[in-house]
């Protein structure tokens, strides 16, 4: 495998093409930019709204060169996936061989899918396969999503040890910074208040609502921006509207010292986030997908060089300059009076030696950067 350019690769992704954007959109992106001619998978669509005109789809991206898109459905019902296993992936090698026909002759396939929808060894012996997983793997579908990959690649080493038993080998590579996040953007109109930024999807049930709610309530003298979905139209990457969710988001807008912003393209969301002056993570580690083991939000916060007060996230331990956060894994009890006592001295937490710090290790961890170090790995 020569060097990360001039490739066909196709790019599986669990979640949509959308305004928000995780680590898959954010690799699609820095693939496309070093020349290489990039096929984005898309979920496939229901085979009963029959929105497309043909069962495969390609477009180019009307803003990206070398991307191009891929919607398709599937001629078969998917819930046989939870049936009946080895009929549907002897199904599914018919539709990925159509997939293969419409598409160039691949170099590699770059998968994120844990839930072993469309399994590597079903894509033939010439593409180089490379198994990304970014989510916690729950079951054991997740563990054989990763049969058939050349190379392993995650960013915590919890993840990469429950593939241990697979040949594959195995690297850690943090997440990514994209390259909007590596601008320096003015702080924007001065304000009174402290501004403390939270971005992601408010629609996630592992968000740990009752402490977000108690800090809050608890600090009427800072204004809480939050960036990201928090209604179904608004994502691309799931999320529920279920009474709980609902009323979450009803006691937020309903607050004065909160403003609820919406998804925001990446770059009009970088430039927001540098006008804050910190940053809160608040997930319910015992619910949290990723376990509590990591966060791509981060390295987006740190870019900034602002303080970042969190749950506790263990690829982070022992490193307080990067990441203020509590010791216990159990819950967030001891978090709001961390919170509190990190505003009460916001210019030490924000010093300039501090600030350096942060971004000169957000700057080491780009999405440029990132594929650098998988390239070398590389055979």
């Amino acid at each position: 495998m020569s060097a990360l350019r001039n490739k066909t690769i196709l790019v599986i992704s669990p979640q949509l093409w959308g305004k928000m954007f995780l680590s898959k959109h954010h690799y699609t992106i820095e693939l496309a930019k070093r020349g290489n001619r990039v096929y984005f998978l898309n979920p496939p669509e229901e085979t009963e709204g029959r929105k497309l005109k043909k069962d495969i789809e390609i477009t180019p991206s009307e803003t990206i060169p070398n991307l191009y898109f891929i919607q398709h459905r599937l001629f078969f019902p998917y819930n046989i996936k939870f049936h009946a296993q080895h009929l549907y992936q002897w199904l599914m090698g018919f539709h990925i061989r159509k997939l293969l026909k419409a598409l160039p002759e691949l170099d590699i396939v770059w998968s994120f899918d844990l839930g072993n929808l469309y399994p590597l060894k079903l894509f033939g012996k010439k593409p180089y396969k490379i198994f990304h997983p970014v989510d916690e793997p729950l079951d054991a579908e997740a563990i054989n999503s990763a049969l058939g990959s050349a190379i392993i690649l995650s960013l915590t080493p919890e993840i990469l040890e429950k593939y241990k038993e697979l040949p594959a080998p195995r690297h850690f590579i943090n997440h990514g910074l994209p390259a909007a996040f590596l601008k320096e953007y003015p702080n924007g109109e001065i304000h009174k208040k402290i501004r403390v930024g939270i971005s992601g999807n408010f629609l996630r049930p592992d968000l740990d609502r009752d402490t977000i709610i108690k800090i809050i309530e608890a600090n009427p003298d800072l204004e809480f921006h939050f960036y990201g979905s928090y209604k179904q139209s608004q994502s691309n990457i799931g999320g529920g509207e279920d009474p709980e969710t609902i009323q979450f988001i009803e006691r937020l807008a309903g607050n004065p010292h909160v403003v609820l912003h919406g998804a925001l393209p990446t770059p009009e969301l970088a430039a927001a986030l540098f006008g804050m002056d910190c940053f809160l993570i608040c997930y319910d580690i015992k619910k949290d997908q990723s376990k509590g083991t990591n966060y791509h939000k981060i390295m987006e916060y740190l870019s900034t060089g602002k303080t970042i007060v969190s749950n506790n996230v263990t690829t982070y331990q022992g490193m307080p300059d990067l990441l203020r956060m509590p010791e216990s894994r159990e819950n967030n009890a001891l978090l709001p009076a961390l919170f509190r006592e990190t505003v009460q001295n916001l210019s030490f937490y924000n010093s300039p030696e501090l600030r350096e710090k942060r971004k000169a290790f957000a700057r080491e961890n780009s999405y440029p950067r990132q594929l650098d170090k998988i390239e070398a790995l590389l055979p």
